[in-house]
């Protein structure tokens, strides 16, 4: 037996299964890529980035709010393939199966009277003023403007400038 007005009914469900098929082959695709991915790599531009272990390899890294003192990086730009970032940047590469997952370039965020380690091989990591690994001590942070002559130079150890955004660190001992 069959009932009136069936068939528009039953092509409506299919066309809307097929929608729904459609949509999941786009975004799982995209959902199984990012899987594989940390949280670091996942950031977004504006994102911070905690540093709790600095390696030149294999960096145990974890976002943070922006307003933490442990928020060392601030995500300046995302890329899927190793790019070169700009001078004052230091890059964050993912790798799985020998391909580049996650590229990101990352400009600091010190705090004013936070204390830093800092590193050739593998940048900036937040530790406590006491801590014998301090490097320095961000005795002044300027946003807004990029210059060293900023700085108090009787009591400055250094400085480090971001030219974009601007931003000015004056540096001092972590004692």
């Amino acid at each position: 037996m069959k009932f009136a007005g069936t068939r528009p009914i039953l092509r409506l469900v299919l066309a809307l299964v097929a929608v729904a098929i459609a949509a999941f082959a786009v975004t799982g695709c995209s959902m199984l890529k990012d899987a594989s991915k940390s949280d670091t790599a996942k950031a977004k531009v504006g994102d911070c980035i905690n540093v709790l272990e600095g390696s030149a390899t294999d960096s145990k890294t974890e976002p943070v709010a922006c307003s933490s003192e442990k928020a060392v990086y601030k995500v300046a730009q995302i890329f899927d393939k190793k790019t070169e970032c700009k001078e004052e940047q230091t890059s964050y590469e993912e790798a799985l199966n020998g391909g580049t997952t996650a590229f990101l370039c990352l400009t600091p965020n010190f705090k004013e009277g936070a204390c830093y380690n800092e590193s050739k091989t593998t940048g900036y990591k937040y530790v406590q003023c006491t801590a014998p690994e301090a490097s320095f001590k961000v005795t002044k942070r300027i946003d807004g403007q990029a210059d060293e002559f900023l700085c108090d130079t009787s009591s400055a150890i250094g400085f480090r400038i971001v030219p974009d955004p601007k931003t000015t660190f004056c540096l001092g001992n972590p004692k």
